[in-house]
């Protein structure tokens, strides 16, 4: 049977009301949709807050207020739903000192939160997945040669223990873990130096201490993704390519994924100088997908799109 091809519903900009609006997480809690995303002056540096939008139907959004740290750059916001029911927000915060680390806080409604509680430190845990109780995560310590990743465990978003460190070339950072219902463990991680910068797809059986790593020979930055009820991968991040002019460009795009290989089959509208870092969710037939942007113009906003699978 020949693949269908996936077709964009809508997009819209949801929100332009800083600066520079980036790094976005998308779920449905209870009901209503909420993004999350960092706002700050630029894309890295300086002072950043967490802004949390919220919508009864996807389309009417708006703020449930800012979470801010003083002396702390919070970036890359990330939800999960614990397994008695709570909102986690996982968030990285870069100190004055330039000393990385990762924090947590736990909501009934997503509009009211505790102080942020810091679970990790010196290191980056880039996303939380739970599976039959339990849930994994992925954090990368940058140092100057070689960066450590370490898949950790944790079973209440708190305290966190450590399963495996990975030996990897490349600056390995961004990572997203999802489960098959056999229970096998995916991994799609980001590296970030050449010569490799190309992003690795792994594959792992419990207790997930032994791993097979595909090369996927292309860069995907800000890296998500989902499986499908039937089985079927779809995976969301930054590409970069030559366009028709011969210049790079940068593009949030949505690609097909197996357990060896991505291949890209739709650009979602976006560009300029910035934009990825998606969230994604499948519902009925439809795959949101939030994400940033600066292709109308300098100022990086946040966008949604629904593409019919």
């Amino acid at each position: 049977m020949p693949e269908t091809q996936p077709e964009i519903l809508s997009t819209e900009k949801i929100w332009d009301q800083a600066s520079h609006s980036a790094f976005t997480d998308l779920i449905e809690y209870k009901k209503v949709w909420l993004i999350v995303f960092r706002e700050g002056n630029c894309h890295a540096g300086g002072p950043g807050v967490i802004r949390i939008l919220s919508s009864k139907d996807g389309k009417a959004w708006a703020s449930f207020g800012a979470i801010a740290e003083e002396g702390l750059d919070l970036r890359d916001p990330k939800f999960s739903i614990t397994p008695d029911n709570q909102l986690m927000l996982l968030v990285g915060g870069v100190t004055k000192g330039h000393e990385r680390n990762s924090y947590v806080a736990f909501s009934t409604d997503g509009a009211k939160w505790p102080p942020l509680k810091k679970i990790l430190s010196g290191e980056w845990l880039w996303r939380v997945t739970w599976h039959c109780g339990k849930g994994y995560g992925v954090a990368y310590r940058v140092e100057k040669e070689r960066w450590p990743v370490t898949l950790y465990l944790t079973e209440d978003g708190l305290n966190y223990q450590k399963i495996e460190e990975f030996d990897i070339e490349g600056k390995p950072s961004e990572t997203t873990l999802r489960f098959k219902p056999s229970g096998e463990m995916v991994a799609l991680m980001r590296r970030g130096s050449f010569p490799f910068g190309a992003t690795l797809i792994g594959v792992s059986q419990f207790p997930y201490q032994d791993w097979v790593w595909t090369n996927t020979k292309m860069s995907f930055g800000g890296p998500n993704f989902l499986i499908l009820p039937d089985g079927q991968m779809w995976a969301s991040g930054r590409t970069i390519k030559f366009d028709e002019k011969d210049e790079l460009v940068e593009r949030t795009t949505l690609a097909r994924m197996d357990e060896t290989a991505l291949k890209v089959v739709l650009d979602l509208p976006s560009g300029g100088d910035d934009t990825s870092y998606p969230g994604m969710v499948y519902k009925d037939g439809i795959l949101w997908i939030s994400y940033y942007s600066s292709h109308e113009g300098n100022q990086s906003a946040i966008y949604l799109t629904r593409v019919k699978i």
